[in-house]
């Protein structure tokens, strides 16, 4: 009798440790699923929202456009309508800014305008160099966003000029390559790489459209985001057009 209540004592003592062992690995496995989903509903920093960066878009004019080889004009502008068209749907802070518009460039791409109507906005420089225009400069900065965003006609000389400047002074640039364009491919792809080198960040104009919506059950964007897309979104603005279509059927 004294062996088997020794046994039970013993067998209970076991069954109560290894109880307890069991309850602290699930806990230990619901805490780290919590944490992973925790993190997994964090997005990076290093992405774009609407309210983390200002837009700048530099001379997207007439004369600017002429000379443009790298990239088709009519692709060029749809995507300059992409960015324009998100960066007002999300009222993301933007700058437009021209060179010589009176006397030499012209005015900006109809995309930008039908954005952005109130040309007495834009900034017109001299310079080539955005950043070392002063009202340029300051209009930029005094949006009090660490990320910029460039986009513009020419990659090498009006885009790789403020992107380097901004990247020197601690900002962290991003430019949109299929919006921005230049003289020749590998104008345009060298200029690129350079600023890349220097440690900016290139993105698409979809990418930027999509990036900025993110998750389609925001509903207050949700029409406007894809309304733009078929607009200028190319084959896939015409797959949105599709679905919406086939859902009527």
């Amino acid at each position: 009798m004294l062996f088997e209540a020794i046994t039970t004592a013993g067998q209970t003592k076991i069954l109560t440790l290894n109880f307890i062992k069991m309850k602290k690995v699930v806990l230990s496995l619901v805490v780290g699923f919590t944490a992973l989903t925790g993190f997994a509903q964090k997005p990076s920093p290093n992405l774009l929202n609407p309210t983390n960066h200002t837009l700048v878009l530099i001379d997207h004019e007439g004369q600017m456009a002429f000379a443009t080889k790298s990239i088709d004009a009519i692709e060029l502008r749809n995507n300059v309508g992409l960015i324009a068209g998100t960066s007002k749907i999300f009222k993301v802070p933007t700058v437009v800014t021209t060179v010589a518009e009176k006397s030499f460039s012209g005015p900006v791409f109809p995309e930008i305008l039908e954005a952005f109507p109130n040309t007495a906005q834009y900034i017109d420089r001299t310079t080539m160099n955005t950043w070392e225009d002063v009202n340029a400069h300051k209009a930029i900065t005094g949006k009090n966003k660490k990320k910029l965003v460039f986009a513009g006609l020419w990659t090498s000389v009006c885009i790789v000029g403020p992107a380097l400047s901004a990247l020197t002074d601690g900002y962290e640039v991003y430019v949109v390559t299929d919006a921005s364009g230049d003289v020749s491919k590998e104008a345009h792809d060298q200029a690129v790489t350079r600023m890349v080198q220097a440690g900016a960040k290139p993105i698409t104009s979809l990418q930027y459209l999509l990036e900025l919506q993110r998750d389609w059950a925001r509903g207050e964007t949700y029409q406007a985001v894809t309304d733009l897309a078929v607009k200028y979104g190319g084959a896939y603005g015409v797959g949105i057009q599709y679905a919406r279509e086939m859902v009527k059927h």
